[in-house]
């Protein structure tokens, strides 16, 4: 089955959206998470993994609620060095229902690839003007019926509660349906980090979702929330980029581009900017989409027919392009050491092998995506060992700096650290 048209639709109203924001936004307890959040959690507007590691995300969605049998592209995904993966699960309500089982088999296949895993219910995408779409109430009954398989995940696993759950129509009704949506999750006893998307098809035009952020995360009573806007035609200077995602960071608030491609029927997205940018403030980002886009935006594919060895243009730009995914992505360390690979950038300037099997000579200098990489932790790398976690479960240091004293710890990211190497190291 071909998925519904990507959002192609917008009502997008020419308006000034800086006239619609008034005064500044209070931001209430953001300070600290509740005591009750586990796993990934949101610290002073980022997210952490539960070691006290920062976690910022560099992932691709994928279709699978129309594509059940493409459970192979997570592997593929994560052979690109991404770190995170958003999953298209259906309600029942409008698609397919996503089983519990099935949740939990998605569940499984993300952590055997090393990948954090956002899952979102489609079926909410456009309420209010998409009289098929569900509401954010009946997302959350969702959740609440699969929780089965999600309890105990919360190191792995952010609900996403609905796919942009308003259109263009009755979308001042966001900020009361997303309270209440979070209430019912946490009422239900689920403290996975969440994820909630703008309405407006998910890019807030009206600054809906900006102007009442602040109260819709002050409501968690977990202060687990982290927020989603979807990049498309809206976004289409580098100063709009910019100034919706510094709003977010610069107020403290947990902010991820869910969505975004190189094109739109809505309007030309800047891609540049939108990753330039997300990288600039480590702002997480998620692509869309692997594979199977129809209805006419098949540009938004990366790859062709579910083949990772035949990438688009998009995908190219959005995988090896600059801050793409090669080269800005950085494991999460839940999952322990990624050796000589999980790509990111090496101090050097030289992006870190996704495969220690680039370096077939051993020397420490590999070759993918048509340039050298360095394996991570090789006598190439000039910052050998950055990141991962010690054996004695502290992370390592990032930088040597972080221990003056030279006893082997370090304090960084509010936490201890242990310097790779050194006495402590064990």
């Amino acid at each position: 089955m071909k998925p519904p048209r990507r959002n192609t639709l917008y009502t997008v109203v020419a308006m000034t959206v800086a006239g619609l924001v008034g005064a500044v936004l209070a931001v209430f307890g953001t300070a600290t998470s509740a005591a009750a959040a586990t796993g990934l959690r949101v610290t002073d507007g980022r997210v952490y993994e539960a070691n006290g590691n920062e976690f910022v995300m560099r992932g691709v969605n994928h279709a699978h609620v129309w594509y059940p049998g493409e459970t192979g592209s997570l592997a593929d995904i994560a052979a690109t060095g991404a770190n995170t993966v958003r999953i298209v699960l259906g309600s029942g309500d409008r698609w397919t229902r996503t089983s519990a089982s099935e949740v939990s088999s998605l569940i499984g296949q993300c952590k055997a690839n090393k990948l954090i895993c956002v899952l979102e219910v489609h079926d909410t995408t456009g309420y209010g003007e998409d009289g098929a779409a569900a509401s954010l109430d009946q997302a959350a009954d969702y959740w609440v019926d699969v929780r089965s398989a999600l309890e105990g995940q919360e190191n792995y696993v952010v609900i996403n509660i609905g796919n942009e759950p308003f259109g263009n129509t009755g979308y001042t009704a966001w900020t009361e349906a997303t309270k209440n949506a979070i209430g019912k999750l946490r009422g239900a006893g689920l403290h996975h980090a969440l994820m909630v998307d703008a309405p407006n098809w998910g890019q807030d035009w009206s600054n809906t979702m900006r102007t009442n952020a602040a109260a819709v995360f002050a409501s968690d009573p977990d202060r687990n929330t982290i927020f989603s806007i979807h990049m498309y035609g809206v976004y289409d200077t580098a100063a709009e980029v910019r100034d919706y995602l510094n709003h977010f960071v610069n107020n403290g608030l947990p902010i991820v581009v869910g969505e975004f491609g190189d094109a739109h029927s809505d309007g030309n997205p800047d891609e540049d900017a939108i990753m330039a940018t997300a990288q600039s403030l480590k702002v997480g980002y998620i692509g869309w989409s692997w594979s199977g886009n129809g209805s006419g935006v098949e540009y938004l594919d990366m790859v062709n027919g579910f083949d990772a060895d035949a990438p688009t243009s998009w995908g190219s730009r959005f995988l090896t392009g600059a801050n793409g995914i090669s080269t800005t992505s950085e494991p999460a360390t839940v999952y322990g050491d990624v050796p000589g690979g999980g790509g990111g950038t090496a101090p050097n300037g030289y992006p870190y092998c996704l495969s220690g099997s680039s370096d077939p000579d051993g020397d420490g200098w590999g070759w993918e995506n048509n340039r050298s990489c360095v394996v991570r932790g090789s006598s190439a790398d000039p910052g050998s060992g950055e990141g991962g976690t010690a054996p004695n479960g502290y992370p390592y240091c990032l930088s040597g700096s972080s221990d003056p004293d030279g006893d082997g710890w370090g304090w960084e990211n509010n936490r201890s650290c242990v310097v790779r190497g050194s006495s402590a190291d064990g």
